[in-house]
């Protein structure tokens, strides 16, 4: 388990844009889940959309990408010393809204690493309902800041 305090000593994203809240499950080598609570306060629900706020299917795979980062850091004992870089992602599918007042549970398994390169497999869920999956490439940079 980790709340909020310890995901940002391991990684760099801040507020608007750190969009895990807390990690539940971690088995520090290959599977990791974080929760997202969507609030009515977000500031993408001001434009997006005024009359029927949803989540960018974006910011949901941007979710999925930090808590990857969470786990390659992990992986390679560089929590808060490294910068992970998104690198690709493939075969994106949005099943269902996500709105005020959901909480995101993001699933991610690590399914290929090559040195400082990972590729994990993501899945999204409100409740039970799957709502986002992809397939995210990453890099792990050698220090903060460094590609």
């Amino acid at each position: 388990m980790m709340d909020i305090d310890e995901i940002k000593r391991v990684i760099p994203h801040r507020y608007p844009f750190l969009l895990v809240d807390r990690v539940t499950e971690c088995d520090m080598d290959s599977r990791i889940v974080g929760v997202k609570n969507v609030t009515t306060n977000e500031p993408f629900f001001q434009g997006h959309f005024p009359e029927f706020p949803i989540m960018p299917g974006v910011l949901i795979i941007e979710a999925l990408a930090q808590v990857a980062c969470i786990l390659a850091l992990k992986v390679m004992k560089k929590e808060g010393h490294g910068s992970v870089f998104f690198t690709g992602i493939d075969k994106a599918k949005f099943r269902q809204p996500v709105r005020p007042g959901d909480q995101l549970r993001l699933e991610l398994t690590k399914i290929k690493q090559r040195g400082m390169l990972f590729r994990f497999q993501g899945s999204a869920y409100v409740e039970e309902k799957l709502v986002a999956e992809c397939t995210l490439q990453a890099m792990l940079g050698k220090d903060t800041g460094e590609s």
